[in-house]
């Protein structure tokens, strides 16, 4: 008689989750967060059906309009099905990866300094050539908007994407396959937000949303090969993450006056992520960093 897994020993929701974690964490990630969406999707910052605006907090609605959402969805998922698929033993190597901070200061560096050079070098064109010193306000608001940034944006999306789900998929897909595929859900998780303000409704054209989708499916070969060259260090991996998020936030339209604020920047990161995710891809032979020996999330 042939021996049954732990996994499929169970019965039940649990048994389920166990055997199916990853098709758990993607339905309730995209159904949490989604769900959560929809009085911002139907606000007058959003689609204007429901006649209400969300108050804005640092200048922005976002904090109380979109950040809800994406706590009740990635890291809410992940934390869910790793208690119930791994129990007590997966959540503590779940957590791990969060507080693995003890990486080399050069990746600190490559990561801080490497994101903003590269899209502002990639940025130029855009601008007609045309750069400026940021004023004195932005060398201030950075560092503090960039933690802003971590334990908002990072702390809610990046424990869901890379911590739980590149760890199992990579075994399973290579890291390739794998980093091409939850790079896709990575990028349509957030398609509900282009019928807000945040994705420029109503005058979105209809390529940006997928140009939104394939700019994260190249910048994740980037964050599959971080996060496997830094020893799984999820901290790295939000900063890089984040940092692309706060340079567009704080300093972009003020070092390059002539963007286009709406489209521009996906048409950067789509360029800029394309080219260093080909040279790692070539590189490192599609392996990003990785080695079978990592331990399974």
């Amino acid at each position: 008689m042939v021996a049954l897994s732990p996994e499929r020993q169970r019965s039940g929701l649990g048994g389920f989750v166990a055997r199916r974690p990853m098709l758990v964490f993607f339905v309730l990630a995209f159904g949490l967060s989604w769900a959560a969406w929809v009085p911002y999707v139907l606000s007058d910052q959003g689609m204007g059906l429901v006649h209400f605006r969300f108050p804005e907090l640092f200048g922005s609605p976002q904090l109380l309009s979109l950040l809800p959402g994406a706590y009740l969805g990635p890291i809410a998922a992940a934390f869910a099905v790793t208690a119930i698929a791994d129990g007590r033993a997966g959540l503590r190597r779940w957590a791990g990866r969060l507080f693995r901070w003890r990486v080399s200061w050069v990746w600190y560096a490559v990561v801080l300094l490497g994101v903003p050079l590269l899209l502002s070098l990639v940025s130029l064109p855009f601008s007609g050539w045309e750069v400026r010193m940021p004023p004195a306000w932005v060398f201030a608001a950075y560092v503090p908007a960039l933690v802003l940034q971590l334990l908002t944006t990072g702390l809610a999306e990046e424990p869901g994407w890379r911590d739980f789900a590149l760890p199992r998929m990579q075994p399973r897909f290579g890291p390739m396959l794998g980093t091409l595929l939850l790079g896709v859900m990575w990028g349509a998780w957030h398609l509900p937000l282009f019928l807000t303000e945040w994705g420029g409704y109503p005058n979105v054209r209809w390529t940006q949303p997928f140009e939104f989708v394939l700019a994260a499916v190249v910048f994740s070969f980037v964050m599959t090969w971080v996060f496997n060259r830094t020893g799984e260090s999820l901290p790295l991996a939000m900063l890089l993450h984040v940092g692309v998020n706060n340079f567009f936030s704080v300093a972009w339209l003020e070092m390059f006056p002539g963007v286009d604020p709406h489209g521009d920047s996906t048409h950067i990161q789509l360029i800029a992520w394309s080219a260093v995710g080909l040279v790692l891809i070539v590189a490192t032979r599609g392996r990003l960093g990785y080695r079978r020996a990592q331990e399974r999330g």
